[in-house]
């Protein structure tokens, strides 16, 4: 299917993930990363060095739009990397990009406002989660705290920025990956999980220097306002996946942060 894009030689294979729209190719030393049909986002998180360089991008006869990125050596960040003053640098530079936030607008992405999540989990939660008293401990702290997590600086959100999409190449550059979630929102949605998952609390306060702002009260409630809302959307997301051992781990976590 991609083979007539590239000269023989070429090898090409699947690349795994969840959409079965990436594959590797490598032909002697050289090696790329193709996606079908991949964002217009993908260039500008690449011409800003967000993302590994974008090499070309090609559209088939069938209308598919493949781009090729340079294939890097690396790996991902261990959790304990994740403390270290260059994700805190990187993270505020997506915030800070006025082309990413453009460009998502010019897409026709929406702010996302805090009332979207919590509709979502006040109609996603079913009846065995609403069971649970910490769930609607959680969903309580929610509906009570949304009118007092107003926040007007609208930026870049990643959404996910577990430590698996933090790719260290082997020439030390960091980049962050895996944009399908992106989303114009308020900065606390990524700083709130990353500090929550990764940063000792007693050490928040030197990370978000690093990163450039003062720890807050208001900054505080957002956080804990969007990781409690993931949390819920991680259980019944667990749940309808029948992955019990999972479901119980964040409930054990909701719990640790209520």
């Amino acid at each position: 299917m991609l083979e007539h894009l590239f000269d023989q030689g070429w090898e090409i294979s699947p690349a795994g993930g969840a959409t079965g729209e990436a594959f590797f190719a490598r032909h002697q030393e050289k090696k790329l990363f193709l996606k079908r049909n991949s964002s217009p986002f993908l260039a500008v998180l690449s011409a800003e060095g967000i993302v590994p360089k974008l090499v070309w991008t090609k559209r088939l006869e069938n209308g598919d739009v493949i781009t090729a990125q340079h294939w890097l050596n690396g790996r991902e960040l261990k959790p304990v990397e994740m403390t270290q003053q260059e994700v805190a640098k990187l993270l505020k530079k997506i915030h800070s990009s006025k082309p990413l936030l453009t460009m998502l607008e010019r897409l026709g992405k929406e702010r996302f406002q805090p009332e979207h999540m919590l509709t979502e989990i006040e109609t996603g939660l079913d009846y065995d989660v609403l069971s649970l008293p910490i769930v609607r401990h959680g969903l309580s702290f929610l509906q009570n705290e949304i009118e007092n997590i107003r926040h007007y600086e609208y930026v870049v959100c990643h959404g996910d920025v577990n430590h698996n999409n933090w790719l260290l190449s082997d020439n030390n550059q960091l980049y962050l990956i895996d944009w399908d979630g992106a989303m114009i929102g308020d900065p606390a949605i990524d700083i709130g999980l990353l500090l929550y998952w990764y940063i000792p609390e007693e050490d928040w306060e030197n990370w978000l220097l690093q990163y450039g702002i003062p720890l807050t009260d208001h900054l505080r409630l957002r956080m804990k306002w969007y990781v409690v809302s993931q949390t819920l959307m991680f259980i019944q997301w667990h749940k309808g996946k029948a992955r019990f051992h999972e479901m119980n781990h964040w409930i054990e976590y909701l719990h640790s942060i209520l």
